[in-house]
């Protein structure tokens, strides 16, 4: 989807530079002109530098030169008809011209082959990306499912914010977390969760035990990239493991360092707080105690919603948090989906279109029981 809408955005782009393109067409159609019928006394042809240079910021090096050539046959066909040509100043000004086109044309060269450098790098970006953060389904047995992700930068950065939902015997199982480092270690630490929370999906296991697996995971990573990475050591996960059965109403978290999920009930919000909450994973601190998962009430109807902490952490331009929950709410006949998308357009306008972190969240609905004839 969003290699698609990045092709779609270079296609308008290339359309309405073609358009653009009559700007410095009539910048150079309106100085010929006036330098003909003003007198001799006054010189414009020297503007006719305005049309290459106009161009080369919304075009490519090929309208630019072409752009060029043409300010340049102007300046010379005006030269023949005013026969001033043998003036050294005319050749000058044409030097000028001449000069100042091939230089904005190598500018435009040197730009497309960055922008293409850049395109190559965002689309094994965003393919990586979307490797190692799987699709969520839709559907899992009567859940309902709705998730985003949001990059800070327009660059798709690979790393930061991760979530993964497998399918157990008798329910659903979902994760969401977030690293804390940078560089290789990041993105291992995140392939390492999703790694170990997608194996351990196919052997029977409670959550104390998917939350070790995942730790052991983490802390092995770190020790293998301590040597090459001089941050691995500073890297962890804050992570939050959940639990939904199909046959009960009922929601298992364990909270491994990371925000509380939020229940979505009619007109109420409320914080799934566990009484305990567990250390980041790959600080080999939960073999000191098991984590024991907190059980919450998930009825027909609820929607609980899994985020990281860059929705909680985003700030407006005054350095106000963005306050999730009082932006929670359900709507009669609103779907996962469009509580997700409504949440979306909230963040953006509250950071004023801009994130600082990466941001991830998860809507999950529990479908209402039909009812018996």
């Amino acid at each position: 989807m969003r290699v698609r809408r990045r092709l779609r955005d270079l296609r308008r782009e290339a359309h309405l530079g073609h358009v653009l393109v009559v700007v410095p067409l009539a910048l150079i159609v309106i100085i010929t002109v006036v330098d003909v019928v003003t007198p001799e006394s006054i010189h414009l042809r020297p503007l006719l530098v305005v049309a290459p240079a106009l161009t080369a910021s919304f075009a490519g090096s090929r309208w630019t030169a072409a752009i060029g050539a043409l300010a340049l046959v102007s300046g010379v066909a005006e030269g023949l008809e005013q026969h001033n040509l043998n003036n050294p100043e005319q050749w000058l000004e044409m030097l000028a011209i001449l000069a100042v086109s091939a230089f904005v044309v190598v500018f435009c060269a040197l730009r497309e082959r960055h922008e293409r450098v850049l395109h190559r790098v965002r689309s094994v970006s965003e393919i990586t990306q979307r490797v190692l953060l799987r699709p969520l389904p839709r559907e899992a047995g009567p859940l309902r499912i709705a998730s985003m992700y949001l990059a800070a930068a327009a660059e798709a950065r690979i790393g930061g914010d991760l979530y993964g939902a497998t399918r157990t015997a008798d329910g659903t199982r979902l994760l969401i977390g977030d690293v804390r480092g940078k560089g290789l270690a990041s993105i291992s630490e995140a392939a390492a969760v999703l790694c170990a929370f997608r194996e351990a999906s196919h052997h029977p296991m409670d959550l104390c035990k998917l939350a070790l697996r995942l730790d052991a995971g983490v802390c092995q990573d770190v020790v293998e990239y301590a040597e090459t990475e001089p941050y691995a050591e500073e890297s962890f996960v804050t992570a939050c493991v959940v639990d939904l059965p199909d046959a009960e109403p009922k929601a298992e978290v364990i909270s491994c360092g990371h925000p509380p999920p939020l229940i979505l009930r009619g007109d109420q919000v409320l914080t799934l707080q566990p009484d305990q909450v567990a250390p980041p994973l790959g600080l080999g601190l939960l073999t000191a105690g098991e984590p024991q998962p907190a059980t919450f009430s998930f009825e027909p109807g609820d929607v609980l919603l899994l985020y990281t902490d860059g929705v909680i952490e985003a700030r407006d331009r005054t350095g106000a948090f963005f306050d999730l929950p009082a932006r929670l709410s359900l709507r009669a006949g609103e779907d996962v989906d469009t509580l997700v998308e409504r949440l979306r357009r909230d963040l953006f306008d509250h950071v004023g279109g801009r994130l600082d972190d990466d941001t991830a969240v998860i809507a999950i609905a529990r479908a209402p029981v039909p009812a018996r004839e």
